[in-house]
């Protein structure tokens, strides 16, 4: 796509954003909100989409998915009033309805499984029921423009300004930073294409390119997007990113999956895990060989599902690479 069709579409994108934005008024009354049983927190909101990214990472959804399971929880959030019991149908629901649109057919998880692994206690008539009452009050039809909307578009432009540079604009790292702002209802607030250019010139200031710090001047001439929004923004997305790098900071994506059981199946695992009493080996009928495999073949049947993780932010294909080798060190 050439230099004028990405500017133009930009620009659609722009002044569509408006229709997908939360309720600012609602996001309000969410963050005002105390942790209590009859309302939504933050603390509440915010950990529930902390596990929307542990479950799109677990099923092998994309960052698309994720983004829009995000913005379409935030819009229902900020219009209806729900219990925090009900928090967990719904956010359940709009990854569903997400993943049916960004993902392929024959990638969707079905809903008894989505439903199993996220350890909610609702039906598979619920969830459908939820999906419906979603989808009437957002008017959800297929699509919404997001902060990953206009990331994509940026990152298309500079390409197409400076492709000498395209080496230092790594868009899954781009998209793990947008991931990790989305994490924090506060962001919720910001518009997309104020967000997404936000974290696109924290990336290119961390590699000092004039260059590409002139593209994203004239993005932000040609929307007409105010330097002091974007200055605060920004402040805001380098202090998130701040935080979200340091030890302290559990990931997503760095906790393990814990199942909850009963106590007569947690006896039963038990006494699946427990050594049977073998017969004794007659001597003089060792056999070296078959003795090596029939190891291996123990080793290899070992009960590596009840350890099973999410994987670790230091290795999963979501997140940034100076993360990763903080890791290390």
């Amino acid at each position: 796509m050439d230099a004028f069709k990405l500017m133009k579409e930009l620009k659609t994108n722009y002044e569509q954003e408006v229709y997908y934005l939360p309720k600012e008024a609602g996001l309000s009354l969410i963050e005002s909100t105390t942790q209590d049983d009859s309302r939504i927190s933050a603390k509440c909101r915010d950990a529930k989409v902390e596990d929307l990214w542990s479950l799109t990472s677990f099923f092998g959804y994309s960052a698309q998915t994720f983004v829009l399971a995000v913005n379409l929880l935030d819009r229902f959030l900020a219009m209806m009033r729900i219990q925090p019991k009900h928090l967990s149908c719904v956010s359940l629901s709009c990854l569903h309805m997400a993943a049916k649109v960004t993902e392929e057919e024959c990638n969707l998880t079905p809903t008894d499984e989505l439903i199993r692994i996220g350890q909610c206690r609702f039906t598979v008539s619920d969830l459908g029921r939820m999906e419906k009452i979603i989808a009437e009050k957002l008017d959800f039809k297929s699509r919404a423009v997001t902060a990953l909307t206009f990331l994509h578009l940026y990152h298309q432009i500079a390409q197409s300004h400076c492709t000498e540079r395209t080496e230092t604009l790594s868009l899954d790292k781009l998209e793990a930073q947008l991931k990790a702002c989305l994490c924090r209802i506060s962001f919720s607030k910001a518009k997309p294409s104020v967000l997404a250019l936000s974290l696109l010139r924290q990336d290119i200031e961390a590699v000092c390119s004039e260059d590409l710090l002139e593209i994203t001047c004239h993005i932000q001439r040609h929307l007409k997007i105010a330097e002091a929004e974007l200055l605060l923004w920004s402040e805001r997305v380098a202090q998130c990113l701040s935080d979200y790098a340091s030890p302290e900071c559990i990931k997503p994506n760095h906790r393990r999956l814990q199942w909850v059981v009963s106590r007569r199946t947690a006896q039963n695992l038990h006494s699946y895990r427990s050594v049977p009493e073998l017969p004794t080996i007659p001597e003089g009928c060792w056999d070296e060989s078959e003795s090596e495999d029939s190891c291996e073949d123990m080793l290899s049947s070992g009960e590596e599902s009840l350890s099973s993780s999410l994987g670790s932010d230091a290795e999963g294909r979501f997140f940034p690479l100076h993360l990763r080798r903080q890791k290390r060190r």
